[in-house]
């Protein structure tokens, strides 16, 4: 029988200025998947009239409205107030994750304090979200794609051409220089083969916002299985136990690196 992990309790805090309320569904799914989000608030001015798309949705997702005036024309009070927050909840140590929800920069310093503080950091952001932002993340989840996957649409990025620009215009990496460092750093036996969930985690140290949608997968397992020419999959024991985990190694002949 599959045992369930603790869940990871977790704080999603949403920037209202710098995300679109038609992500939120596929915000909270993904969230779900990664944790029990025991926190939910959205900061901005709700007295603005350019909130109103946010309005129509919290009551339904059980999301907490932080009211922030704007009081001076050109200043952004709603970062300073999600900052704080987010800092008195991180002191509370109860929880395990934060999920920063913005394409704004200006919150790269505040992704970096929570990691130092020891709790995981996963961004959401639009594709224009600066590197900087990016990177201070553990993971950092496109919310175009999270919108593609509501709309039912498929993503625009094909599986093959490596090295291509996605539909944003920005140029993503080579899965397959991507995977087969990941590879070379989890391998754990003589050929050559990783649990397929420790090169998921590598991946990410890599590259914070590599994700297997940005390439037309839903999974990495399909990414990798797409990309057969150079690796293989298969089912292995796990060592004590009569569990299965997936594992995959670099073709024999191709180069691991």
């Amino acid at each position: 029988m599959k045992t369930t992990p603790k869940a990871l309790h977790l704080a999603v805090l949403i920037d209202a200025d710098n995300a679109p309320a038609s992500v939120i569904e596929g915000i909270l799914e993904e969230t779900a998947r990664l944790g029990t989000a025991t926190v939910r608030r959205i900061y901005g001015d709700w007295t603005s009239p350019h909130l109103g798309g946010w309005k129509k949705v919290l009551l339904k997702h059980s999301i907490q409205p932080i009211q922030q005036f704007a009081y001076t024309s050109g200043k952004n009070a709603t970062d300073s107030a999600l900052i704080i927050d987010a800092m008195d909840l991180l002191h509370t140590h109860r929880f395990g994750g934060f999920c920063l929800v913005s394409s704004d920069s200006d919150f790269t310093r505040l992704a970096q304090r929570i990691r130092e503080g020891g709790c995981v950091v996963y961004g959401f952001g639009e594709r224009k979200t600066p590197q900087p932002f990016v990177a201070a993340c553990d993971r950092f989840v496109y919310t175009d794609l999270l919108r593609e996957e509501q709309e039912g649409a498929s993503p625009a990025r094909s599986a093959k051409g490596e090295g291509a620009d996605d539909a944003a215009g920005t140029s993503l990496p080579d899965p397959v220089q991507l995977i087969r460092r990941a590879i070379g750093e989890a391998d754990d036996d003589e050929d050559g083969w990783a649990p397929l969930a420790t090169v998921g985690t590598f991946l990410n140290q890599i590259r914070p916002d590599f994700d297997p949608r940005l390439f037309g997968h839903s999974k990495l397992s399909d990414l990798v299985r797409a990309h057969d020419r150079h690796f293989e999959l298969h089912s292995q024991a796990i060592p004590g136990s009569n569990a299965q985990r997936m594992a995959v190694r670099v073709k024999p002949g191709r180069k691991r690196r």
